[in-house]
């Protein structure tokens, strides 16, 4: 077996469809077929069945895919180790990002940061703040950029936070919200469960929901042709909005705000590439965490 085999294996009990696979591995499906059959006469064993929903895996196969994600990332964290030896810093960072930081930060700050380090490769996975914290759980990422408070036992670096706001395209009052157009979004849990605790705090009636949408700018831009008010946290507005806004206060007249906060495991800055990018990120949010 070697690298191309275990990648092969992990891909196709991924997809559980060969045409699929070959697709994504640029290889003939033939030659796949090819090559688990060498796999099974190696261990004497069968490791696929083709069933009505596609390809299924035996116990002895899915034993191999096992040994495979294992061995590929031990042979990634191998790769990377050798690339970042060197004084220069070159390789590949893997970055998990909370979608809307990805959505209106992340661009600018990855362009300043190839301008200064243009050897390395950078891949980025996005998600909700949980699935980031995910991939740091598992390895699949050398640095995750979340948003709210999230427990982890190794390096959390506080970059900055913003307000959480009510937003709409005329002034409003904030005592006439229970009888307004709300346009709701989704978002995590997290967020969800701050503005949710602020509403039954403030109101003894439920918001008049609307419009019920899946991404956050999809709702700003709602929110700026007049069709109703959006609680959003300030990171999805800019100036040329032109939005009049509030921002939310608990009951002790504090500030409700979203913190945003870079995670990595401590053995990670052993390589130069995920060192050079934190100190970077560092150089850019200049702040020290709040109490």
């Amino acid at each position: 077996m070697d690298e191309k085999d275990f990648l092969l294996l992990k891909t196709l009990y991924t997809e559980k469809n060969i045409s699929r696979t070959a697709e994504i591995l640029y290889i003939s499906q033939p030659a796949i077929t090819y090559r688990i059959q060498n796999l099974e006469k190696y261990f004497n064993t069968p490791i696929i069945s083709r069933g009505k929903k596609g390809v299924e895996f035996t116990a002895e196969g899915e034993c191999l895919v096992k040994l495979a994600d294992q061995i590929l990332h031990e042979i990634r964290k191998t790769k990377e180790k050798i690339q970042n030896m060197g004084h220069q810093v070159q390789g590949t960072l893997r970055l998990g990002v909370s979608s809307n930081f990805a959505r209106y930060r992340l661009p600018a700050l990855l362009k300043r940061f190839v301008r200064l380090y243009p050897d390395v490769e950078i891949i980025v996975k996005t998600g909700w703040s949980t699935e980031v914290m995910n991939y740091l759980y598992k390895d699949e990422v050398h640095i995750g950029i979340v948003r709210g408070d999230h427990h982890w036992h190794e390096h959390h670096y506080f970059l900055y936070e913003e307000p959480v706001t009510i937003a709409s395209k005329e002034p409003i009052h904030l005592e006439d919200l229970p009888t307004l157009a709300r346009i709701n979004y989704k978002t995590d849990s997290h967020l969800k469960q701050t503005i949710d605790h602020w509403w039954h705090k403030t109101f003894h009636h439920p918001p008049l929901i609307t419009m019920d949408v899946d991404r956050i700018d999809t709702c700003v831009e709602l929110v700026k042709n007049g069709l109703g008010y959006a609680i959003i946290p300030s990171i999805s507005l800019s100036e040329i909005d032109s939005l009049h806004t509030i921002d939310l206060y608990s009951e002790e007249n504090q500030p409700i705000s979203r913190k945003t906060w870079m995670t990595h495991r401590h053995a990670a800055l052993e390589l130069s590439v995920v060192k050079a990018f934190v100190d970077f990120m560092k150089s850019q949010y200049n702040q020290e965490a709040p109490r």
